[in-house]
């Protein structure tokens, strides 16, 4: 595979940092001072929603060195030392606004989300706060008030949603790791499209306690990270069960270890969708590098399996075609009885949707995935994996606010079945356009499968 890094994002990997930190040639303060330059170079007003004050950051990364000074041992115990990531503006950070993206619904909370806890206590540093598709409603990066984050690689094209900006922050070099959140995608198309592996655990491993909900049943916290290993890094310390999540869960004893698992000396077999399932949208280049990924996979020792497609596509289908829509009311019915003009059109219809279904349409729907499941479940157990596009192809800003609805749904016919049928899923990189645009391909395993498919994105360079 393809160097993932992008050139502005060079040296900030966490095992990089981390062999820097240790042997004494960097501190958490330079580190900041980087970012901050970096952060200042990068002139995106999009980017951001909330940005942390800098001299809160320069005490907190002060602090973080004169502890280190203080007791060496504490990098060595400290997994995340020093390392700057960003946040999605839907995931709580106490006395900073959480606006999803919708200033009318702002809420200042005095605690932060359970996983920014977790990773804070294991010694990251907080940037701030980043754009996204309103309420977490798309895949495109352009359905936000504050603008549309730049893609780094063509500021013509959509940054991908809805984790927007915390892909971008990534890409360009700002920080080391981001969070996003995934209901549909969107811990995964920003991530092909802005050249980075995406993740997107299973549903519950980390807990979404202080996560603005989307559709609460389905929704994950996802990771933007430079490498498979730095991911890996990122979700041993966010994993875990969270007794006061009720929808949080432990792998089952037996899965292994959360991170990079072992990597095989054998060869491994994966499913792909025989070519009538395939669709690229007219996008030659991205078939030709899916193409491409399969005989990289081949040539790391797997086999190719073909797979039948159309449960994961049926079931894809009931995201939006189905009463999950009902279920996004829960986060936003009060801001829309109350003034609807405060979201967005798109956003706006797409939520407004849900009052139409019934509690009889949720118990037919929940019926029919329940079939779908099992159907996929049968496919899933003929190899260890699937290998999919992550998406078909990619557009233009232009032409996704020419047609917002249909290009969107376009983008989630590789993504939208993922947490509806209970799967872990890891985006990497795949190659380049001519155009010099990224194209990514997902590894697709059945829940509390990070590990192998983290290993696996690790053979294959990611």
């Amino acid at each position: 595979m393809p160097s993932l890094t992008a050139p502005a994002a060079a040296g900030l990997e966490i095992a990089t940092l981390r062999r820097a930190f240790l042997d004494g040639s960097l501190s958490a303060t330079a580190l900041l001072d980087r970012v901050l330059e970096q952060a200042g170079r990068w002139d995106d007003p999009a980017l951001w929603i909330t940005r942390c004050d800098e001299n809160g950051l320069r005490a907190r990364a002060q602090a973080l060195d004169a502890a280190a000074t203080r007791d060496r041992g504490l990098i060595e115990r400290l997994p995340l030392f020093g390392i700057p990531f960003a946040v999605k503006d839907n995931i709580d950070i106490a006395g900073m606004p959480t606006t999803a993206a919708c200033p009318a619904f702002a809420y200042t909370p005095a605690h932060s989300a359970v996983v920014v806890e977790r990773l804070v206590a294991a010694g990251a540093v907080l940037i701030g706060k980043t754009n996204l598709d309103q309420f977490a409603t798309g895949l495109v990066g352009t359905r936000s008030p504050y603008g549309a984050p730049r893609n780094p690689y063509d500021a013509r094209y959509i940054p991908g949603g809805s984790s927007s900006g915390s892909a971008v922050a990534v890409a360009a070099g700002v920080v080391s790791f981001a969070l996003g959140t995934d209901t549909a995608g969107s811990g995964r198309v920003p991530a092909a499209f802005n050249n980075l592996v995406g993740l997107k655990p299973s549903r519950g491993l980390i807990s979404t306690r202080g996560i603005v909900p989307a559709c609460r049943s389905l929704d994950c916290a996802s990771i933007f990270a430079l490498t498979a290993a730095d991911a890996a890094a990122v979700l041993g310390v966010a994993a875990g069960a969270d007794p006061a999540d009720p929808l949080s869960r432990a792998p089952p004893i037996g899965m292994g270890p959360i991170g990079m698992g072992k990597r095989s000396a054998t060869g491994f077999s994966f499913g792909i969708p025989g070519s009538g399932d395939l669709e690229f949208f007219g996008d030659n280049e991205a078939e030709a590098l899916f193409a491409a990924a399969i005989e990289r996979l081949e040539r790391a020792g797997g086999e190719a399996v073909e797979i039948r497609f159309a449960p994961f596509r049926e079931a894809g289908k009931l995201l939006y075609d189905g009463p999950w829509v009902a279920e996004r009311l829960h986060a936003t019915e009060q801001l829309l009885d109350k003034d609807p003009e405060a979201l967005l059109s798109v956003t706006r219809a797409i939520i407004e949707r849900g009052r139409s279904y019934s509690a009889l349409d949720a118990f037919r729907a929940h019926y029919e995935l329940a079939a779908l499941r099992a159907a996929a479940d049968r496919e899933l157990a003929r190899v260890e994996c699937l290998a999919l596009p992550t998406t078909g192809t990619i557009y233009e800003i232009a032409a996704v606010v020419a047609e917002p609805v249909r290009l969107n749904s376009n983008l989630g016919l590789y993504t939208n079945f993922a947490n509806l049928l209970d799967l872990a899923v890891v985006a990497i990189p795949a190659g380049f356009r001519s155009n010099g645009l990224p194209f990514g391909i997902s590894l697709v395993a059945s829940a509390f499968s990070e590990h192998s498919l983290l290993g696996l994105a690790a053979r294959l360079g990611a």
